[in-house]
């Protein structure tokens, strides 16, 4: 480029202004190429400190290519938002706060810092609501940090002001009705987006999203007959169909699903399905909720040995937790010891609860000393020591225990779907409308208790004083 502008100068083909002008691009490409080349090879902080240090120096080489990497740093170096928050303010400096593309990026960057009501305000700020990548980035934020009812909200507005729907959007709803256990729902949104949208319904992961929302909800007959009507299936319409099995307690049919999956040839595919890592998470899954100890070792060996798969944490929790329900507590501590990678909290609590539910106090106290050197704070961990002491009679060391309690534990969520309304119920909250309905449960409840005792029904440890 360089050499190119020399020569055109020479000729007397452009004047000074023009010079400017192509200096000034191929400044600016050289430096976004260098921000694009740090965050592909994953060094965000390296990227952050290249736009820091190009800003400093020359401002006027900044455009909304570099900014749009700079928030992309922003969100996957997750270690403070600071950064992130004054590339935000730099776009409504330069006024690129009309560029969609940069919107939508910080709309991520917020849902990545869990601020949702910053990625909201964004969303609400940015002028032009058509393209639906914004509202799919919003709908996600929600998603993403466990605010399913607003996502759902948001996906309702989406279709009553008609924005064109396409199938990551659709996704993304169904994804929070499967968390919500919202199935009508999420069928009413699956049926009304392929009547919008026709080539929708031929979409593979639309239907696997369909699926999955099924299994998480618990509707394994639902499940199951979608899985049969998809003519062709992926390694996702297996994984997801194993899943459901294997978390509604029926291992044996997910391993024999898994075992059609290796072995037989659809109709419509030449080739045979290769299981992923997911799938496996899936298999173990189901061995662990069958008891099915030695079949649980074979998949994992096999997993590493037939498919050179390489073991994640997910993995490695399953056989713990295949172990601990066995009640093989010694085996559990023995492959926990002897795992290639640094066992996380997760692992350890899973053995903490065995040991609480098996009354081990020596491994639970070792045990706890392990999680406090990772986390100390955790509510469940005091909570399930105290267990131990409790099932031992050791009440002085319960006592001790609940004592070093700094606080409480999260309130608890649940949802109730009723025709076109979703209820979000929380454990102590004193919203009157919901201490109403409340109310009107705590009646239906008092109704059932009397038929039952009409019936000569034990009613034992209920208690409807809420």
């Amino acid at each position: 480029m360089r050499f190119i502008l020399r020569h055109l100068n020479s000729l007397g083909v452009i004047n000074k202004f023009d010079s400017f002008l192509l200096h000034y691009h191929t400044n600016s490409l050289k430096s976004n190429h260098t921000l694009k080349h740090y965050l592909e090879s994953g060094k965000p902080i390296k990227a952050l400190l290249n736009f820091r240090h190009r800003f400093r120096e020359s401002p006027s080489f900044i455009d909304s290519f570099s900014v749009l990497f700079a928030i992309k740093a922003s969100s996957a170096q997750k270690a403070s938002s600071f950064d992130g928050r004054q590339i935000h303010a730099l776009v409504r400096k330069l006024g690129f706060n009309t560029v969609i593309q940069i919107q939508t990026s910080l709309v991520g960057f917020y849902s990545s810092a869990g601020d949702l009501d910053d990625a909201r305000q964004v969303f609400d700020e940015t002028p032009e609501k058509e393209n639906v990548v914004l509202w799919t980035a919003m709908i996600s934020a929600y998603t993403e940090n466990e605010n399913f009812v607003e996502a759902i909200k948001l996906f309702k507005r989406m279709e009553e002001e008609k924005i064109e729907l396409d199938e990551v959007i659709v996704t993304a709803a169904l994804s929070a009705c499967a968390d919500l256990g919202a199935v009508q729902m999420g069928e009413r949104i699956y049926s009304r987006s392929i009547r919008r949208k026709r080539r929708l319904a031929m979409d593979l992961t639309l239907r696997n999203s369909l699926l999955n929302m099924y299994v998480k909800s618990g509707e394994i007959e639902k499940a199951r007959k979608l899985f049969d009507e998809t003519v062709r299936k992926d390694v996702t319409t297996y994984t997801s169909m194993i899943f459901g099995y294997a978390l509604n307690g029926q291992a044996r049919e997910s391993l024999e699903l898994f075992k059609k999956m290796k072995t037989i040839d659809d109709q419509s595919q030449d080739t045979v399905i290769t299981p992923n890592d997911v799938t496996f998470i899936g298999v173990l899954m189901a061995c662990s909720h069958g008891g099915l100890v030695e079949e649980g070792k074979e998949y994992f060996k096999s997993m590493i040995v037939d498919y050179n798969m390489k073991p994640r944490e997910a993995h490695f929790g399953c056989m713990v937790d295949l172990f601990c329900r066995s009640g093989h507590l010694k085996n559990a501590h023995e492959f926990i010891n002897q795992m290639p990678i640094k066992p996380n909290a997760v692992i350890w609590r899973t053995l903490l609860g065995a040991c609480s539910l098996h009354g081990n106090v020596e491994l639970g106290e070792e045990i706890q000393r392990r999680i406090f050197e990772l986390d100390r704070d955790h509510v469940g961990d005091y909570v399930a020591l105290s267990n131990i002491y409790a099932s031992k009679g050791m009440w002085d060391e319960k006592s001790k225990v609940r004592d070093r309690v700094r606080k409480r534990r999260v309130p608890g969520k649940s949802w109730i779907e009723l025709g076109s309304i979703i209820t979000e119920f929380v454990s102590g909250h004193d919203d009157n409308d919901k201490q109403l309905i409340m109310g009107e449960i705590s009646e239906v409840l008092r109704c059932l208790v009397s038929c039952m005792r009409s019936f000569d029904c034990v009613i034992e440890n209920f208690n409807l004083n809420y």
